[in-house]
């Protein structure tokens, strides 16, 4: 049952390759001590020797010249665009989009799909902090508009346009999920004829075609975007393939998880690389960084199992009466939030300020642009956009449950 009780809670047996790795997660342990300390190093080494400025200085000179001499091959392809084209693409790319997630992942909740819900929460949080980290280390241009036609069809592209390029983020994180849903659904036997598995695995190929190829027709990336995204993600995919059962087993029946996963998130606030020039990469990963530290503590506090026979009348009423209440909660974190920080920081004498939530401590001259903080100063939105997501999050699992079965759902 999904998830575990409280009283098996602690004990690890996770099967790997066929092979039960028991005893009481000993080496598990280990690699979460390192990882908080691998962390911990990065943000002394990065602050004290200027390591992202180092490697920026030699990544970006190559990747901007590669980058100019694609262009005649974006503008031979542009020369076939369309209406037909721009809006077929722009959709393809809209379900990949981290929007589409957002409304998605719920649904993979309230379909008692849990444990693969949680598993595809956190490599999209992972592809996010890691794709955005790399964009703002690197801060490699995007294809130069004009001569390059680019198109915005909506305001979260209008958004996209203003980071950085390499990696593609649509393209690391489509193979990515794509990818690791093909491998859930052959351990599961969700397709046990292998037709069924066949045909998935060429729609899912056949869409990291058309979200690479889209993306250079729409002048959004590079070739060399798309496939640095493509490369990494596949990386990130065999490392989640190896670990998720680890990460998942420890986020169900561990000790300690919450305290662990909010010095987890601390830390990797602290760890992500200053860009050369605002973006709202940040901002992307500070929202997911949220909704897993959310999902963490929904799964914590959650007793219920469910079951995997749900009708699609019974997910529609779900999906119904449970928006409502996580929007509600995520504007609820939001507002306690404002409210608390300010307070919290004026207690305890740290500097604080704002660029978009709390008009008593914006300065004129930043711009709102969150970037432009002044060093020494705590950013308070940063606090404020993690809690509200952590609070829509953990409502998708501990708040919306009561609420629709109320209802006979």
């Amino acid at each position: 049952m999904d998830p575990l009780p409280r009283s098996n809670r602690g004990n690890f047996h996770v099967v790997v390759g066929g092979v039960e790795m028991g005893a009481r997660g000993d080496g598990v342990v280990l690699c979460q001590v390192l990882l908080l300390l691998s962390i911990m190093a990065w943000v002394v080494l990065s602050s004290t020797l200027g390591l992202t400025r180092k490697i920026r200085s030699l990544v970006r000179p190559w990747i901007s010249r590669r980058v100019d001499a694609e262009t005649s091959l974006i503008l031979s392809i542009q020369r076939w665009q369309h209406a037909f084209l721009d809006a077929f693409f722009s959709a393809i790319c809209c379900v990949v989009s981290v929007p589409f997630y957002k409304v998605f992942l719920p649904l993979l909740f309230w379909s008692e799909h849990r444990r693969l819900a949680r598993q595809m929460t956190l490599l999209m949080a992972f592809c996010v902090y890691i794709g955005n980290s790399v964009k703002d280390m690197a801060s490699a241009p995007r294809p130069r508009s004009p001569p390059v036609r680019r198109v915005t069809a909506t305001k979260e592209e209008e958004d996209n346009a203003t980071t950085y390029g390499l990696p593609s983020s649509h393209a690391l994180n489509t193979v990515c999920l794509s990818g690791f849903l093909l491998h859930y659904m052959a351990v599961n036997g969700l397709h046990k004829d292998g037709i069924y598995l066949a045909m998935a695995t060429f729609l899912a190929v056949l869409l990291v075609l058309l979200i690479g190829f889209g993306r250079v027709y729409l002048g959004m990336h590079s070739i060399i975007d798309v496939l640095a995204g493509t490369c990494l993600g596949i990386v990130i995919l065999i490392l989640w393939i190896y670990v998720h059962a680890y990460v998942d087993e420890f986020l169900v029946s561990g000790h300690d998880v919450i305290p662990y996963w909010a010095g987890l998130s601390l830390l990797l606030c602290f760890a992500y690389p200053t860009p050369e020039s605002f973006t709202p990469s940040f901002e992307y990963h500070t929202a997911f960084n949220g909704v897993v530290f959310g999902i963490v503590m929904g799964v914590q506090q959650s007793l219920g199992s469910g079951t995997t026979d749900i009708s699609l009348q019974v997910l529609a009423g779900r999906t119904i009466l449970g928006l409502p209440v996580i929007l509600l909660a995520k504007l609820c974190s939001k507002a306690l939030a404002k409210w608390l920080l300010p307070i919290l920081c004026t207690t305890l004498s740290v500097p604080a300020r704002s660029f978009c939530y709390v008009p008593g401590l914006i300065n004129p001259k930043d711009n709102g642009k969150t970037g432009s903080s002044q060093s020494g100063y705590v950013n308070v939105d940063t606090g404020i956009r993690f809690a509200q997501y952590a609070g829509l999050a953990w409502s998708v699992i501990h708040l919306a449950p009561p609420v629709y079965s109320l209802f006979g759902f």
